[in-house]
């Protein structure tokens, strides 16, 4: 049986299989609400299209990895900054 993660998480099963896979606590809370809210089997159907982070400028890179606070950003090169925000 899953373990009660609060009112915070609306999925603790699928929370805990996502930490298990090594994602942050935030995203894993994020995707398990996110599918308590809609069904499991709608999470990651929808998406949008994005321009590639390769096209963006290094500080657009920055701004974005400060809106969703990656920390060390202002010391990472440009490749770096894309892997942080893939795998945020």
């Amino acid at each position: 049986m899953p373990k009660d993660h609060g009112p915070s998480v609306k999925d603790d099963e699928l929370y805990e299989k996502l930490r298990d896979e090594g994602e942050s606590k935030e995203k894993a809370a994020r995707i398990a609400n996110q599918a308590a809210n809609e069904g499991r089997s709608s999470v990651g159907e929808k998406g949008g299209s994005s321009g590639s982070y390769e096209d963006w400028t290094v500080d657009e890179l920055q701004d974005r990895a400060a809106e969703i606070g990656i920390e060390g950003r202002s010391d990472m090169t440009k490749d770096e900054l894309i892997s942080a925000l893939r795998n945020h």
